[in-house]
């Protein structure tokens, strides 16, 4: 079975389907989300029926993310660090991009949550370490939630709004993701540059005087 007819497939249940295409999309990867996403803003005929299809690929998306989670809580550090390193190639999720996502639960984990749904690749296992690390469940529901809409609005209604106009979709999607991103770095950088404009200057530390008395040696 192609991606198309897999798509098709889902589509054939209406919303409920697209809600179970976005679940699925969380593990098997069928097309990067930023091109399935535009292919289903294609199909939408309304405003209210986009609206509709935002909510079911970002509801879906969410319980995707709660699999991840609860797969990573579920298993511990040892066995997923194993399954990682084991199997993790296969799904583009390589054991030093694990241990980068690990790490950045070192800072505030709603915003790296937030944040990291709106990354391509790393929104599909940010959960993984997540669910490992036992997060507070409702925060990262919620941050979730956020940056899952974050994401799916974009590219739904750009899809929506290319109906029939003879643009390629995918391309557009590409250029998207990447001022999504540029914009996300230079937000980071220049909150980085706002927070340390902030921080009180550090004082010199006094330099250690030399001793007014040679130090003879065996004393």
């Amino acid at each position: 079975m192609d991606t198309s007819s897999t798509i098709a497939m889902f589509l054939h249940f209406g919303l409920v389907g697209v809600g179970c295409l976005a679940v699925a999309e969380k593990f098997i990867p069928l097309l990067p989300s930023y091109v399935l996403l535009m292919l289903l803003g294609l199909t939408v005929s309304d405003g209210t029926t986009l609206a509709m299809t935002i909510l079911a690929t970002s509801a879906g998306s969410v319980v995707g993310a709660i699999g991840w989670y609860g797969l990573g809580r579920a298993l511990g550090s040892r066995r997923i660090e194993g399954l990682v390193t084991r199997f993790g190639k296969f799904v583009l999720l390589r054991p030093s991009l694990y241990r980068q996502l690990t790490d950045a639960y070192r800072g505030n984990h709603f915003w790296v949550t937030l944040i990291g749904q709106t990354l391509p690749t790393v929104r599909i296992y940010l959960a993984l370490p997540a669910g490992v690390l036992r997060l507070e469940p409702r925060a990262f529901v919620t941050a979730t939630a956020i940056g899952t809409l974050i994401w799916n609005m974009p590219f739904l209604s750009l899809g929506y709004a290319l109906r029939g106009s003879g643009h390629d979709p995918v391309s557009l999607g590409f250029w998207v993701v990447v001022v999504l991103i540029a914009v996300e770095i230079a937000l980071f950088l220049g909150f980085r540059f706002y927070k340390r404009s902030l921080a009180p200057p550090r004082l010199a530390e006094p330099r250690a005087l030399p001793s007014r008395f040679p130090v003879e040696e065996g004393a």
